[in-house]
């Protein structure tokens, strides 16, 4: 009898403390950063290789054909305005200005020759010595005489030119930035010799390609990085390529820089910004999207019950840090953007307030 009303004692401990087990705790309150979507503007920067020149970099040559002679200037030396660049052997053309000068001699003492006659005969006809059609031969011979020097004297101007033209000349401050042609080769007239970048307005020049150079607008501006710098210079679209290169297919773009005294050929890069409305998307930060199953979803927060339930998105495109979504939200939404993964459908949240903040 003893020993069964101990087995009945300890199977009521047993079934009590089944019935008094505590109950599973409740998840805690999670706190969220989030963001309310909106329509937006969808923006990047491209990088572009480019290039440091003077506005204004033209290549010259000589006016007439000849044999080079001498040049006076190296690669990269500076020059001022009127000093002697190259020459060209110009003695045939001394001589061809010799004789132009000779002919304007002769001309020049034929007519005043002629002028001597017509008025000794003007003299006789006053005094009726002579007939009037006689003088007029006189006065018709001292015109073409006057012709004859007026000709001989442009010949003269146009073979003293020649000669000159022998000798190239800067017609502009700046560098040197390139040689074509050495001593000893005969050029034809217009052949390039040297190229001379003006002092002045610098560009950067950069090539676009044909799927791009609809983004790119007259004096819309650009950041200019050089090579070895960390800061950036602002420039401006100052010139678009009105057709594509023939052979790499990119239009050439200038952009006017500001600093006149960055070394001309400088490396640089371009950036280019290019902004693009977003019709009827959205763009969230990549930290508020995840991966379900292979579908790409976030976490929306309802403000009335102040919990999270998971909504699965569209995604159209990224771009950087942020993606383009194109469907499974709406504008006004709060998206949960940081601490995804330590939520569950239906857990309560509390917005996240940095240290310091206002309640």
């Amino acid at each position: 009898m003893f020993r069964n009303v101990n087995v009945l004692f300890l199977s009521g401990l047993v079934f009590l403390s089944a019935c008094s087990q505590a109950p599973s705790p409740q998840a805690p309150i999670r706190a969220v950063k989030v963001i309310t979507v909106s329509d937006s503007l969808l923006s990047s920067e491209s990088e572009f290789a480019a290039e440091v020149k003077a506005r204004v970099e033209p290549r010259l040559g000589f006016r007439i054909p000849g044999k080079l002679i001498a040049r006076h200037v190296e690669l990269g030396q500076r020059v001022k305005t009127g000093q002697l660049l190259a020459e060209i052997d110009g003695q045939d053309f001394k001589l061809s200005a010799d004789s132009a000068r000779a002919q304007l001699n002769a001309a020049q003492t034929n007519r005043d020759l002629t002028a001597a006659d017509f008025k000794r005969y003007k003299e006789l006809r006053d005094k009726e010595f002579i007939s009037g059609a006689e003088l007029e031969r006189r006065e018709t011979a001292l015109k073409a005489a006057q012709a004859q020097f007026e000709q001989a004297q442009a010949q003269l101007s146009a073979q003293v030119n020649q000669v000159n033209y022998s000798k190239l000349y800067a017609d502009k401050a700046g560098v040197v930035t390139g040689l074509d042609v050495e001593v000893g080769q005969v050029v034809n007239a217009g052949t390039p010799i040297l190229r001379l970048a003006h002092d002045g307005i610098r560009d950067v020049v950069f090539a676009v390609p044909e799927d791009r150079v609809g983004n790119v607008k007259q004096a819309q501006p650009v950041r200019i990085k050089l090579w070895g710098r960390d800061q950036f210079i602002s420039a401006k679209v100052q010139e678009i390529a009105a057709s594509a290169d023939p052979v790499t297919r990119t239009f050439l773009v200038k952009a006017e820089l500001n600093d006149m005294k960055i070394p001309l050929g400088s490396t640089a890069t371009v950036f280019l910004k290019n902004e693009v409305t977003v019709n009827h998307s959205l763009t969230l930060p990549t930290t508020a999207v995840r991966q379900e199953a292979g579908k790409s979803s976030v976490w929306i927060v309802d403000p009335a019950s102040m919990t999270v339930q998971s909504r699965e998105i569209q995604i159209s495109g990224v771009n950087e840090n942020s993606v383009v979504v194109s469907g499974g939200l709406t504008a006004g939404q709060q998206v949960v953007t940081a601490g995804i993964h330590v939520l569950s459908p239906g857990q309560k949240v509390t917005y996240f307030k940095s240290a310091g903040a206002q309640p």
